[in-house]
């Protein structure tokens, strides 16, 4: 059986979804988008930090994760904060990203191997498709307070030197001709050439369009109700979704031979529909996009995108006319709502460092990261034949997507070859 003569299903349309139907399509599949919202790139992937950062590739599993966690899970605007009430899930999750505090060291480095393949990928389709997203080439420049601080990223740029990522560690006076318009104290930090920035709903909007000129079908507005696999079949059980309240339309149902779960936080109930276990946490995260709209706040935003570890606040500017500013962790189930008492945070973060950039026009945002325990991407082969999954990108999604759904595509290859 060619390629060309099978039927894929694709469940979500975020950033992992789009680049997995994409790469299906290239490879000459029918390939079926599916996504409850309207339109591609509607959650985690509408506003997001903007980087793609192998310099960001670091694992949080370590014990200093764990103290300040626990430090902090009483402080509302503290950059990671955990609903103290418990729930089964919540309690697995992090029983297993304690057992995942050894393979530290390993998952760094095979995160940052990822990214790095990865960039390569979305530069390329970026080009080959033509899409504008916003996008910077100015690096990344990491930023430290204390020396004590400095000296721990020293030891992350060793492991991800192992994986071939050049950082280049700067003095406050290098910082300070990298990036002006940062103000504050710092130490030092650490500046990856390599690395850039863009807008992912942008970005995934394009590549969206890309796919239906490849004759991708988009079903948008589709809430997937039910996944069965049997019979070398997958039968998708899916109902409109109407208006603002999500309510349900008639059911229906369609049959394809593979799928490719890539519904971010989702995944792990359609796992456990198809046998499959994927223990996804949602982790909420939170943004600003400040709308530049005055000659003296256009100047006074930096145009390097920004890393404060000590903060957990990532920054890219998007063209000439918005900054944004993101960061923070909220373990709180799949709750979306935006909290002022997360956002504040980063509105002030922005008048420190940047005291003449308005913040007077910015647009709160949250969204939900998909998180494994172990902070590693799941893509794999499920129990069921022609059940592949691409998802648990975390914080990373944007920067690993076009890699591992280079994986994702290589796995139907092999499951078509095998049925053959």
């Amino acid at each position: 059986m060619s390629s060309s003569s099978e039927s894929v299903a694709v469940i979500g349309a975020g950033v992992t979804g789009v680049t997995t139907a994409y790469k299906l399509a290239k490879a000459g599949y029918r390939v079926s988008l599916f996504d409850r919202h309207p339109y591609p790139a509607m959650e985690t992937s509408f506003a997001n930090g903007g980087q793609l950062s192998a310099s960001n590739a670091e694992v949080w599993n370590n014990w200093a994760t764990v103290v300040k966690g626990l430090k902090w899970m009483f402080t509302p605007g503290a950059p990671l904060l955990v609903n103290p009430k418990p729930s089964w899930h919540k309690l697995s999750w992090m029983a297993e990203f304690v057992a995942a505090i050894p393979k530290y060291e390993r998952n760094t480095e095979t995160t940052a191997r990822l990214a790095i393949e990865a960039r390569s990928h979305l530069r390329q389709m970026a080009l080959d498709e033509n899409i504008a997203f916003d996008r910077e080439d100015r690096g990344i420049l990491h930023f430290y307070k204390t020396r004590s601080d400095f000296e721990k990223a020293c030891r992350v740029t060793e492991l991800l030197a192992r994986a071939g990522l050049h950082r280049t560690a700067v003095t406050p006076s290098d910082i300070k001709a990298i990036e002006p318009a940062l103000n504050g104290e710092i130490y030092g930090g650490f500046y990856t050439e390599s690395d850039f920035t863009g807008d992912i709903h942008k970005f995934t909007n394009g590549l969206a369009d890309a796919c239906r000129r490849l004759g991708v079908e988009q079903n948008f507005g589709v809430d997937i109700v039910r996944i069965d696999a049997r019979d070398k079949e997958i039968r998708l059980r899916f109902e409109g979704v109407h208006g603002d309240s999500g309510s349900g339309g008639t059911q229906a149902e369609a049959s394809f031979q593979k799928v490719v779960v890539c519904a971010g936080v989702e995944s792990r109930r359609f796992a456990a529909q198809l046998g499959d276990r994927v223990n996804v946490y949602p982790v909420k995260g939170y943004s600003i996009t400040v709308n530049l709209d005055v000659g003296a706040a256009v100047e006074a935003a930096p145009w390097v995108s920004l890393l404060d570890d000590d903060a957990k606040i990532v920054t890219s500017r998007l063209g000439r006319d918005r900054f944004r500013v993101a960061g923070t962790a909220e373990f709180n189930g799949l709750n979306r709502d935006i909290r002022s008492s997360r956002i504040e945070p980063l509105v002030r973060w922005c008048r420190k460092h940047f005291p003449d950039m308005s913040t007077r026009q910015s647009v709160p945002w949250a969204g939900l990261r998909p998180m494994m325990p172990d902070m590693m991407p799941r893509v794999f082969q499920g129990r069921r034949p022609g059940v592949v999954y691409n998802t648990g990108h975390g914080h990373l999604g944007w920067t690993l997507s076009a890699a591992t759904a280079e994986m994702a595509t290589a796995l139907i290859q092999n499951a078509s070859r095998t049925a053959r």
